[in-house]
């Protein structure tokens, strides 16, 4: 009985051409050209089915196990760290989790390909994208920094949702500020911006997008002369440009960034236990520090464009708050429903009517300023309530609610003493 040599489309073409060289219809210099081997393989080949016949183009590893193949207790124990703590991890993440925490040495395509038999991960066809023209990264580190808020459920069920500010530099990738804060706010942005420009300077340019805290987006805004939000004036003394995106594609860095922090930082967040915004903070520096070290790419120029801070730049009054007013004849000056008196040395006559800058920082601690110098004062009294202008998410808190079901203002006119009780004056009684 004839034995079944199983072979591949490639070593049944090398036996052709072995057969037309036995039959001298071929020779070894044409055979090598036909297979795109050397002279030194043909021969090789010529000499294993000399002595073996078709059996000696038969690669030798076939059916042998690869020197390359993971012990099956590794894959186990692979296996169960997936299932126990990783089972919604991407692949990338959990292969750095699996050697860096557990030691384990086993390389990224292997933990996927577990992942993939175990139905872990699911192999999803890149989906054809729309084509936005490209943009090349700005070459100096600090030249260009792109600014967003993410609203996310950063702590999952443990804590509640937050926000989460993100500076990434354009030319490098690195991510230079994170902050969580309760939500996107002109002093939440100042707190991030502060911690950036004192570790690192002052960059050129913010790239953000519309949102009102970086843009006027009222064509002919009110009450303003200069057309500019309380932080692009705040950019504006510090000599920091902001340039608006006109479409999320066009901050795609930034983006991009948000969709992998809100995966890797959320899963570090919990394997750590951590569920409040003063926790997750602290822990933050050491976040990115390791993030840079993964993700950060060297820019064209080595030129650093940050610039430091100067003595003239007090961030105390460029991050508040500020407001224009005038004195009165008597030194007075309103603002938020306070009378604010001057105290000063000077007579009254010279600051009558003149402008004074009205500063006000995240604590509500008002300074006020006259040619850029402190204008000491004392509180004289606050006005009586008036009409408040509240904003629509914040107008079922502002506006009274009806009387409850047992309030006394109800027992207006119920029976007693099986009478219904009557007003003397309604009813005309004498």
């Amino acid at each position: 009985m004839e034995e079944i040599i199983p072979m591949s489309s490639k070593e049944i073409s090398r036996l052709e051409v072995m057969q037309r060289l036995k039959d001298k219809r071929l020779r070894q210099k044409e055979a090598a050209a036909l297979l795109g081997l050397s002279m030194r393989q043909v021969k090789r080949l010529w000499k294993s089915y000399q002595k073996e016949a078709a059996k000696g183009l038969v690669s030798k590893k076939r059916g042998r196990v690869s020197n390359n193949h993971l012990d099956a207790g590794m894959v186990q124990g692979v296996l169960d760290l997936l299932k126990s703590k990783y089972s919604d991890f991407g692949p990338t993440l959990a292969h750095e989790k699996i050697v860096e925490v557990h030691r384990i040495g086993i390389s990224r395509e292997s933990v996927r390909k577990i992942m993939v038999e175990e139905g872990l991960w699911k192999v999803r066809r890149k989906k054809k994208e729309a084509v936005h023209q490209m943009r090349e990264r700005r070459a100096c580190y600090g030249e260009l920094v792109q600014i967003d808020g993410s609203d996310h459920a950063w702590f999952e069920e443990r804590g509640e949702r937050c926000t989460l500010l993100v500076f990434i530099d354009d030319a490098t990738g690195r991510l230079v500020e994170l902050l969580f804060v309760s939500d996107e706010t002109f002093f939440a942005y100042c707190a991030a911006a502060r911690a950036y420009f004192e570790r690192e300077g002052k960059p050129l340019a913010f790239y953000s997008d519309r949102h009102g805290i970086f843009r006027v987006n009222n064509p002919q805004p009110v009450g303003t002369t200069s057309g500019l939000t309380q932080f692009g004036r705040a950019m504006q003394e510090l000599d920091i440009q902001i340039i608006c995106a006109n479409s999320p594609q066009a901050k795609g860095r930034v983006e991009r960034v948000n969709q992998t922090l809100q995966d890797r930082l959320v899963k570090e967040l919990r394997l750590r236990g951590i569920s409040t915004m003063e926790a997750a903070n602290a822990y933050l520096e050491e976040f990115r520090e390791d993030f840079n070290r993964r993700f950060a790419v060297a820019p064209r120029s080595s030129h650093n464009a940050h610039r430091p801070l100067h003595t003239a730049d007090n961030l105390d009054v460029i991050f508040s708050k500020q407001k224009t007013g005038r004195l009165s004849k008597n030194l007075t000056l309103q603002y938020q429903k306070t009378l604010y008196q001057i105290q000063t040395h000077r007579p009254a006559y010279a600051l009558h009517n003149a402008p004074i800058t009205i500063c006000e920082n995240a604590k509500g601690e008002v300074t006020l300023l006259y040619k850029n110098q402190l204008l000491p004062y004392t509180t004289y009294k606050k006005l009586a309530r008036q009409s408040e202008v509240v904003e629509t998410k914040s107008l079922n808190r502002a506006v009274p609610q009806p009387p409850a079901a047992n309030h006394p203002w109800r027992s207006y006119g119920q029976h007693l003493n099986g009478q219904p009780i009557q007003d003397p004056v309604l009813h005309g009684s004498d």
